[in-house]
């Protein structure tokens, strides 16, 4: 995917969801920058593919039986202690618009967003947890934390499920483990995925080689949207590809060790730049800054790009003034659904239009940082 899809239905439909309004101003609490080795592991995520036993998976159904799956789910979601005032609604109440802010926002995926009758969705207040309504399964619950967490946000889902299969009867074999639609997830039915920021491999070249021997662990690594999208900003999820003859402990840990290794490559990588070629970092880091910082018309990928340097040079300690959090922040606000969501109205904007909207934002975040860029010619 790429991130400049045009919204096919902005706007407001009539009777719009409590909710979906706020999103915009709700700091993404798994972007926040605070969670272990945050510098280069933006979040980590855990996510169940779950199916009531007594329908056919959602490819396989009728519409009405659809229809019944969603009328059985989304009470037991709304009952949830965890997503207490949370947005629960179903599909075509919400419009492409919003489907797309959700996707950006890793709460959605873009497959989820593209359904509509007998499908629904719930969204916790603070975006820690989604459920996901006859997607690809009939359910799909995740959790999202901070930084590298693969542990937490697992116990936190698995409480999710514990407390929904009080009410739901899951589809569940002795033999094989939890039944899904797609074979692949079948057995503990769980994805762990973390996302990862990883400019120095990029710049070292490295990054090619690090996808290979990651994926003759049984890993994926895929872009910033999942499956065949491009790594933009040099962001990559890195997740398991096994679900079944291991327990849902030893999936994680395999994963969470191979993170571990990734981010001390990505250090190293970063710290041999720093080292070897001074001048090509800060000259990226000051240039990235440079634009962003004075730009009126921006495009996507270059932003993300961008924010990308700027990063690399906050958590390096040469720009000064700006946090992680805010250029986090950022990651999502230049995306097309959250400019058109701050834009309002119900006609789409341009691309045209979208870019001179992303630079202004871009620039007025940073122009209230009062930041400065540490001088190089001390270091070389």
């Amino acid at each position: 995917m790429t991130p400049e899809r045009e919204p096919e239905q902005p706007g407001e439909p009539s009777g719009q969801p409590p909710g979906v309004a706020l999103l915009m101003n709700r700091p993404l609490r798994w972007l926040s920058g605070t969670g272990p080795e945050s510098e280069i592991v933006m979040s980590s995520r855990v996510r169940l593919a779950r199916n009531l036993s007594r329908f056919p998976f959602p490819g396989r159904a009728t519409p009405e039986q659809q229809r019944a799956v969603l009328a059985e789910v989304l009470p037991a979601v709304r009952g949830l202690r965890p997503m207490a005032g949370a947005l629960v609604c179903e599909m075509p109440e919400l419009s492409a618009a919003e489907r797309q802010l959700l996707v950006e926002r890793q709460l959605i995926s873009r497959e989820h967003a593209a359904r509509n009758e007998g499908s629904g969705i719930g969204v916790a207040a603070d975006e820690q947890f989604t459920v996901m309504v006859n997607e690809e399964d009939h359910l799909r619950l995740q959790a999202l934390e901070s930084g590298l967490d693969l542990y937490r946000a697992w116990e936190e889902v698995d409480r999710l499920d514990t407390e929904l299969n009080q009410t739901l009867d899951f589809g569940f074999s002795p033999r094989l483990g939890y039944l899904t639609a797609c074979p692949t997830n079948v057995g503990t039915g769980m994805r762990g995925s973390v996302m990862v920021h990883l400019p120095g491999l990029v710049f070292d070249e490295q990054a090619r080689r690090l996808i290979n021997s990651v994926a003759k662990m049984g890993l994926v690594v895929r872009g910033l949207f999942g499956e065949g999208t491009e790594a933009l900003g040099n962001l990559f999820q890195i997740s398991n590809q096994r679900t079944l003859g291991e327990s849902e402990t030893e999936i994680l840990g395999r994963l969470d060790a191979t993170i571990r290794e990734v981010v001390e490559k990505e250090r190293c990588a970063r710290l041999t730049l720093v080292e070897k070629k001074p001048q090509v970092v800060y000259d990226q880091v000051g240039r990235a800054l440079g634009v962003l910082a004075n730009a009126h018309v921006l495009g996507s990928k270059e932003a993300m790009n961008l924010l990308s340097s700027l990063r690399l040079g906050v958590d390096l300690g040469l720009v000064r003034g700006v946090d992680r959090q805010l250029v986090s922040k950022l990651f999502t606000a230049v995306q097309p659904g959250h400019l058109q969501r701050r834009a309002g109205g119900r006609k789409a904007l341009s691309e045209a239009q979208r870019d001179v909207r992303r630079a202004r934002i871009v620039r007025d975040e940073l122009a209230s940082c009062h930041w400065s860029l540490e001088a190089s010619a001390d270091r070389t």
